[in-house]
């Protein structure tokens, strides 16, 4: 069946509404993608009915939310084609579970004189926490530098790698400030053979690609509900159950716990070992519908739409005279930096705004990499599921005006 992306759109609310009088252009999905009205609908169904707090009560209310909450994490176990549920843990976001991996498998498997491998382009989520574990256990950390197409030095991966001493591998699937792919099979498989563990941060990769963590053969995955058609404040960590079943928790408090005296706490078993205090447990239903809604139109299907917009943007914008595109990597995904010669993102972002077109502008919490090519951001525009050629039109006609506005 033909991908119907006015059909698509049409699910979206949030698309339906003008800015500074124009209509809303939003390419802006790498930041956050828009709800469907079902993930919205969702969660008004829930608060008005099932609410009441899991794993805690006898009552129907309480034990219908624990059965939707552990059906949720059936759902993203699906999702990823992950072998058991339980090694789904529900978080915050990415952020908290890169730093859930750093903290808890640091201090379970990690001792002084040990290496940690990320890549020179990762989000500061997954360098700060990384670093903060470093200092505080006598670490090395090492970058896997990348050219000036935005693509890993592969060669110099391989070189870093030392049996005995690399321990932890974590990189980014889909750089969120390039774009870039990264060959991540071939980085876990390499990881592996020198004996290390490997880390993958899903965030710009979980709605563009089809994500299957046994084929990946990855350690860790994570991702984030808001990048993915679902709400905000909750995310996914996967681990492998032989290594999150030896790691020591990330948090104390409610749920985590066997038995607790004044005296010692026995932890409880996976996944709530790691799932400390009241869950998120309604946004975990909202999560496992958006995933639901993104399996009804087909991953592959939302792939093929987005690269054709990729395509169609890279074109337009390789046209506009003194527009650079940072990041020009052979495999893309999801968005295009740019910046005008001499202009300021900002100010691109801004006139943008004016015209109902919402891009993100600045460093996107990747600052190493605007260091890389000597500048202070970019302008970054990302698709998703519903934007069109035409709003790429839009936005290209306008850039054009731009850009003849700093001539």
């Amino acid at each position: 069946m033909a991908y119907d992306v006015q059909h698509i759109r049409s699910q979206f609310p949030a698309l339906d509404q003008k800015v500074h009088g124009k209509q809303l252009v939003y390419l802006d999905n790498s930041a956050t993608t828009l709800k469907p009205r079902v993930v919205i609908d969702s969660l008004v169904e829930y608060y008005s009915t099932v609410n009441s707090n899991i794993h805690r009560g006898i009552h129907y209310l309480s034990q219908r939310s624990t059965e939707r909450y552990e059906q949720a994490r059936e759902r993203v176990r699906a999702f990823i084609n992950a072998p058991h549920a339980h090694e789904v843990i529900f978080t915050k976001g990415v952020t908290e579970a890169l730093n859930l991996v750093a903290y808890s498998y640091g201090e379970t498997f990690l001792q002084a004189g040990d290496e940690i491998i990320v890549s020179a382009m990762e989000h500061h989520s997954n360098l700060v926490p990384w670093q903060m574990l470093a200092r505080r256990k006598g670490l090395t950390l090492r970058f896997i530098p990348f050219d000036t197409d935005g693509v890993l030095d592969m060669a110099a991966y391989k070189a870093m790698l030392a049996p005995g001493r690399t321990r932890m591998v974590s990189v980014t699937w889909v750089s969120n400030s390039l774009g870039t792919v990264n060959p991540v099979k071939e980085i876990i498989s390499l990881a592996h053979d020198a004996g290390a563990r490997v880390m993958i941060d899903g965030a710009q990769s979980i709605q563009h690609m089809q994500t299957d963590v046994r084929d990946l053969g990855c350690d860790f995955y994570a991702f984030s509900g808001h990048k993915v058609y679902g709400p905000t404040g909750i995310g996914v960590l996967w681990g492998k159950e032989e290594l999150l079943d030896q790691m020591v928790p990330y948090q104390g408090g409610g749920d985590m716990i066997e038995t607790v005296t004044l005296e010692e706490t026995t932890f409880n078993k996976l996944p709530f070992k790691f799932e400390a205090g009241t869950s998120n447990y309604v946004d975990a239903w909202a999560l496992a519908v958006a995933l639901d809604f993104v399996s009804g139109i087909g991953i592959n299907a939302i792939a093929a739409h987005e690269q054709h917009l990729m395509e169609h943007a890279t074109r337009l914008l390789n046209g506009i005279d003194n527009l650079v595109i940072y990041g020009n990597a052979p495999r893309k995904s999801g968005a295009i930096s740019f910046l005008f010669k001499g202009v300021h993102p900002a100010d691109v972002g801004m006139i943008l705004d004016k015209q109902g077109i919402a891009i993100r502008t600045g460093t996107h919490c990747t600052e190493p990499v605007m260091r890389f090519y000597g500048i202070p951001g970019t302008a970054r525009v990302s698709f998703g599921m519903y934007n069109t050629t035409e709003e790429i039109d839009i936005l290209a006609a306008m850039l054009k005006r731009v850009g003849q506005m700093f001539v």
